[in-house]
């Protein structure tokens, strides 16, 4: 019987170990990269993962970026003060911005899988900090190829 048990929890702790993780990624007014950030700003998932966006400071969203987003993956907008959670499932880069603090470059880059879609996500137009913040993601992105 001790077997049988043992077994189970075995097969239990394996399919545990494949299920699909949840990237956690804060909305702070301040963090370790300067003001008005998602901390990380970079993430690498897989398909089938999440993220979730937790609003630690007050004011902030999430909200996918039109254009930078890989094809047939759902754009999303978060509410202000609200947590979302993102289901990953289509190959890609997803650009995401926090709508009140664009401009000051709060902004984030969700890497699944392959960067399939990075040269469209790159030609994206971008405005004030948030420009110069996304040339530093993708950057990163390419650096890991």
């Amino acid at each position: 019987m001790n077997h049988t048990i043992a077994l189970a929890t075995a097969v239990v702790l394996a399919a545990s170990g494949a299920s699909a993780a949840d990237h956690q990624v804060l909305m702070l007014n301040k963090g370790e990269h300067g003001t008005m950030v998602f901390q990380p700003s970079l993430i690498v998932a897989a398909p089938g993962d999440t993220v979730t966006f937790v609003p630690v400071d007050k004011g902030h969203d999430a909200e996918s970026i039109k254009g930078m987003m890989p094809t047939g993956a759902e754009p999303f907008k978060g509410k202000i003060n609200e947590q979302i959670t993102i289901p990953l499932s289509v190959e890609g880069v997803y650009g995401v911005k926090c709508t009140p603090h664009y401009g000051m470059g709060m902004v984030a880059l969700v890497l699944v899988g392959k960067p399939v879609n990075l040269d469209e996500a790159r030609a994206v137009k971008q405005s004030g900090k948030a420009k110069k913040a996304f040339e530093e993601l993708f950057a990163q992105v390419e650096a890991g190829d």
